[in-house]
Formats: C-alpha cells, sequence, structure tokens
C-alpha cells in the first residue's frame, strides 16, 4: 500500500517520526499498485510526499485456537451499567480471537471469514485436521484488542488498534458472516453447532480445555 500525502513543506517531515505518523493516518491517496509511468522525482516537484512503509501494514489479527471446551462470563450492562453477568459455552469446535487495526475495512471481512472457516485446524474423531465446517464443530468469536499492543519501554501501547465505533461495526459484521456461513453449510446444519460470540469493549472470564498449545495467529 502508497500513502500518497501533499504537503507544502517540501519532505523534511521524512525525518520527524510523528509527522510521519501524522501523514500517514491523513493521507490524500492510497494506492494499492504504484501507477506505471510516475517517477517520484514528478511528485516532489509537485511538493507531495510518498511514502511507502504503514506503519501498520497488517489491516486485522486473529488468534485460532481449536478447543473441546469453552466457557467464558461476561458482564451484563444496559446504558453503560453494569447489571450481572452471563455465563455460556461451546463444545468442540474454534475459538476466534479477533482485533482489527486502522485501515481495515468492510471489503475485507468476507474474505477474512471465508478463510478462518475453511482453514483446516480442527482436529476430527481421526485425528486428522479439517475445516471447522467440515467437523463440524462450534465457533466462538472474542474480540482482543490486546492482539494489536506494541511494546514501548515498559508499557504496551495500542495505537494502531482501529477506532471503537469503527471495529464494532466490523466485529458485528464478521459474526453476521460466521452466522451465515454455518447456517449454510448442510453439516453444521444438521449438527445443530452455532457462532457464538463475546461482547465488544467489555472484559470477559474465560475457561479453555484443548489438547496441548495448539494456537495460530493469522494477520489479513
Amino acid at each position: 500500500m502508497y500513502f500518497v500525502k501533499r504537503v507544502g513543506g517540501g519532505l523534511s517531515c521524512l525525518s520527524c517520526r510523528g509527522a510521519k505518523k501524522q501523514c500517514l493516518e491523513t493521507a490524500d491517496l492510497r494506492l494499492a499498485a504504484w501507477p506505471e509511468g510516475l517517477c517520484t522525482s514528478a511528485l516532489r516537484d509537485a511538493g507531495i510526499l510518498l511514502i511507502t512503509a504503514n506503519p501498520h501494514s497488517t489491516a486485522a489479527c486473529f488468534l485460532l485456537r481449536f478447543c473441546y471446551f469453552y466457557m467464558w462470563q461476561y458482564s451484563k450492562t444496559f446504558r453503560s451499567l453494569r447489571i450481572g453477568v452471563d455465563i455460556c459455552e461451546i463444545q468442540r469446535g474454534l475459538v476466534i480471537y479477533i482485533c482489527f487495526f486502522k485501515g481495515a475495512d468492510e471489503d475485507l471481512v468476507p474474505k477474512i471469514v471465508n478463510v478462518l472457516l475453511n482453514v483446516k485446524l480442527s482436529e476430527d474423531e481421526n485425528g486428522e485436521y479439517v475445516s471447522v465446517l467440515d467437523l463440524p464443530g462450534n465457533v466462538l468469536i472474542i474480540p482482543q484488542a490486546t492482539l494489536g499492543g506494541k511494546l514501548k519501554g515498559r508499557k504496551m501501547q495500542y495505537h494502531t488498534n482501529i477506532e471503537k465505533e469503527k471495529g464494532m461495526e466490523l466485529y458485528s459484521q464478521f459474526v453476521s458472516l460466521c452466522e451465515k456461513e454455518l447456517a449454510a453449510n448442510p453439516k453444521c446444519m444438521e449438527a445443530g453447532v452455532l457462532v457464538k460470540h463475546g461482547t465488544y469493549g467489555n472484559r470477559q472470564v474465560l475457561k479453555l480445555d484443548t489438547n496441548g498449545p495448539y494456537t495460530h495467529l493469522v494477520e489479513f
């Protein structure tokens, strides 16, 4: 991805990390591919800054775990007030921890859903690895903003995470598409498997039973 920003003061901001970050966040144009015949000298003469390094080239990060049992507890809220807790659980299936970064959009979500539901990470009765659709198994989706953390000194920072409202929209879209995929799959319909999900922006207590360390990180 190429970020193009018109700047009046030339290219001096390239030496300033803060200004470079600002240029990236307020880019006038994003190019998925470099236009044929376009040279950087022409851009400089026109007072245009070209930045080819995205501060976070990943749009979304997912942590996948196969489980035999998963239970989670989360707070119920009404108008931002805590009114109690709910405890939910699933049996055998796939747990998906999800985090969106700045730059993620609605067009990316269907691709992510297709990849994650068809990746062969679920172990069947014969010890072979199949997709959660072919298992068939339940799907649990947990929002986890900490996947976007970057260590700075002795503290974690989350500046690359997507804005809360936008992240909630993409998360809801992701959950909805997963539900549609399972509902349209004959094996899943016959087995009665479900998609369950945590609450966005809320702390949750989790308990997991699995067959050893079996965790995969997938980035888009």
